[in-house]
């Protein structure tokens, strides 16, 4: 439906056609969808008989919460999964302040490595793998980061780790990768069809990433606005 712009093409962005089909966070047309909160309230996941991780992300106390719809639809996507597997909820809500940390944090790392690269550049080079804190799906409580796990809670192959980086991995993080297993890749399909199912939209940069409600989502989607802003816990 839309193309991005490649910030680059060196040895990390070698498959420039696969990069041309995508949106990055830091498209404009994303920001310039606005966010009406509709005033939902986070909740807890661990609550709701979600399978979470506690001890992946120490630095984010408050992974666990979701805006109510999005908690909810993640129970109907775990529905949709074959018998014995079930959802893993990694990180949900993360903190502005933290999220324009990892942003900026990213961005000036990428500047470093190529001094050339412009101020614009950076900005949409780093939206590939950290969203802006501004349009962040996490910051509004609308994105979650998970995977699939056996009735033992062990993870299932899905060709990389959680928040792997797209230079160390070849871009194998990206969900439609070619280099990854074939079993990895049918574990993708079976999570994508759930969450799908469920009107989740992922991020394809990332296979473990999906949004309901934010501003990325109603631009996939072609909604008028995002129904969550940024959601801040007192």
């Amino acid at each position: 439906m839309f193309g991005a712009v490649v910030p680059r093409s060196d040895h990390r962005h070698g498959n420039v056609a696969a990069m041309a089909s995508l949106i990055l966070m830091g498209d404009p047309r994303v920001a310039e969808v606005p966010a009406e909160d509709c005033g939902e309230k986070l909740v807890d996941s661990r609550e709701l008989s979600l399978a979470t991780d506690p001890d992946e992300n120490p630095q984010n106390p408050l992974y666990f919460l979701l805006r109510a719809s999005v908690a909810e639809r993640l129970l109907k996507a775990e529905e949709q999964l074959p018998t014995g597997i079930r959802l893993l909820l990694v990180e949900g809500y993360r903190p502005y302040e933290q999220q324009a940390f990892y942003f900026n944090r990213r961005k000036q790392r990428l500047m470093d490595a190529e001094p050339e690269l412009s101020e614009s550049g950076a900005h949409m080079a780093a939206s590939e793998f950290v969203s802006p804190p501004d349009i962040a799906p996490h910051v509004s409580g609308a994105a979650v980061d998970l995977t699939l796990i056996d009735a033992q809670r062990m993870r299932l192959d899905m060709g990389t780790a959680i928040d792997a980086r797209p230079e160390d991995c070849d871009q194998a993080c990206y969900f439609a990768a070619k280099n990854i297993s074939q079993e990895a890749r049918q574990n993708r399909h079976v999570l994508a069809s759930a969450m799908h199912a469920a009107g989740f939209v992922n991020y394809p940069t990332e296979w473990w990433h999906w949004s309901y409600g934010d501003r990325y989502w109603a631009l996939l989607t072609g909604r008028s606005q995002a129904i969550y802003g940024a959601a801040r816990v007192s």
